[in-house]
């Protein structure tokens, strides 16, 4: 009984949510209250609702304060030297200019927010590429492979992944680093030869590298702030914001403090040093709370739905009875197929579908099979809307990228896909080989 009604439950969060019936944060919160008042639970729910709070706060917690951090330390400037450099050394070379736009939009997403990614390197490298008559394409795929590849503790798919599994982030991805790293040599190996293919194409040299189609000079376009960019930027204090972050990011990565607790810290020291004034600490907060009161709030909601799922036994009675179907000596390769199917899965599932209901039933199955849970969830992360959401019809940054860079969706997807699958195939093959994910 418990098994089919938290099947239905499933089946519903997944139809309400991808035909846009119910909002996320109103599915994750409505469906299971429904689901665990109708299998007679009653108001022992609402012990299961705080139960799955409680588990995810930290979560919640960690990314509202990485919001805020990055976006203050960026609003006081401490990408513009980095990336007016990244600008200067790429020259004209196609090689180099599609191997800068990689590492630019890498640089750029380590905020973790895809949208901010492509308005900040699509507008500052597309002049480059229009000049000189490259593929704007490409343009589209080095992007999107930077932000995809760089699925960091405090990225979506990642706080998702932990928060369905009610696990510290670092968990999951400490491990992958080494695979992350494979994987963004994979994409300035794509980028680079990409790059020397339109060289070829373009019939560019040395000598005619600094010329467009019409021969005139190509040079990098100049960043322009706004008024009110220039006045809330502190590029003094540059190198103190670019070491505050690296320590902040060593220590997390390493594990000594919570990463809620050093964001949170990092937030306070970097509004004190570059905005002493209570005035514009208060207008930089409200400047970033919108983003991050959207995501905690969908994360507190599926801390709701975990909750109750977990505390009702409806996903031990579903992985029980799928168990049955699961071949034992089959078990231990279901994360490198997932591994290898989570990029595609991206174009079926949007990531909370896909993170709430789809990978907890999965993880459950593998937990009941003798394996380890957070291998489900690595082998997810490895494509499920990282590499795989900038082509993604479910995402909005899909289209922003294709907007921005002046093309088609299907001449975007036709390109960009086999790279971006081939980025999540590798990695799945270098977590099986660095003995992440067993094969």
């Amino acid at each position: 009984m418990l098994a089919i009604l938290g099947l239905i439950t499933i089946v519903v969060l997944l139809i309400v949510i991808m035909t846009n019936r119910m909002s996320p944060l109103v599915a994750l919160i409505a469906v299971p209250i429904i689901a665990a008042l109708a299998g007679g639970f009653g108001l022992e729910t609402s012990k299961f609702i705080i139960s799955g709070i409680r588990a995810i706060a930290p979560t919640a917690g960690m990314f509202v304060f990485a919001i805020i951090f990055f976006g203050v330390v960026t609003d006081a400037g401490m990408m513009d030297p980095i990336i007016d450099r990244i600008l200067r050394v790429v020259g004209t070379r196609p090689a180099r200019i599609t191997m800068g736009t990689t590492l630019l939009a890498l640089l750029i997403h380590l905020d973790g927010s895809g949208a901010v990614c492509f308005l900040i390197t699509i507008p500052a490298m597309l002049p480059l590429y229009e000049r000189l008559g490259m593929d704007k394409r490409i343009l589209a795929l080095c992007v999107s492979m930077a932000a995809g590849v760089n699925f960091l503790p405090w990225t979506g798919p990642m706080i998702r992944s932990a928060a369905a599994l009610k696990v510290p982030v670092t968990d999951i991805f400490n491990p992958l680093i080494a695979v992350q790293g494979i994987g963004l040599l994979f994409i300035f190996t794509v980028a680079f030869l990409l790059g020397k293919r339109e060289e070829r194409r373009l019939g560019l040299n040395t000598a005619t590298a600094g010329v467009g189609g019409d021969g005139a000079p190509v040079g990098p376009a100049p960043r322009v702030l706004t008024p009110e960019q220039i006045k809330i930027r502190r590029p003094k204090l540059f190198w103190v914001n670019l070491i505050l972050t690296l320590f902040i990011m060593g220590v997390m990565i390493e594990g000594a403090v919570d990463p809620v607790v050093m964001f949170m810290i990092g937030t306070v020291v970097a509004l004190m040093i570059n905005y002493p004034d209570v005035k514009m600490q208060k207008e930089r907060v409200d400047a970033h709370a919108k983003a991050a009161l959207m995501m905690a709030s969908i994360l507190l909601a599926a801390g709701v739905f975990t909750g109750i799922m977990g505390g009702t036994k409806m996903l031990t009675a579903m992985a029980q009875s799928a168990v049955a179907f699961v071949p034992p000596d089959m078990a231990q390769h279901i994360p490198f197929a997932l591994g290898i199917l989570s990029m595609p899965l991206s174009l079926l599932f949007d990531p909370d579908s896909y993170y709430f209901g789809m990978m907890p039933v999965i993880a459950e199955v593998y937990k009941t099979l003798g394996g380890d849970p957070i291998q489900i969830a690595q082998a997810s992360v490895l494509g499920q809307m990282t590499v795989g959401f900038p082509v993604s019809p479910l995402t909005p940054a899909t289209f922003l990228v294709v907007g921005l860079c002046g093309i088609g969706l299907g001449e975007h997807q036709k390109f960009s896909i086999p790279y971006l699958f081939a980025a999540s195939v590798v990695m799945t093959i270098a977590a099986a080989i660095l003995g992440v994910i067993p094969f």
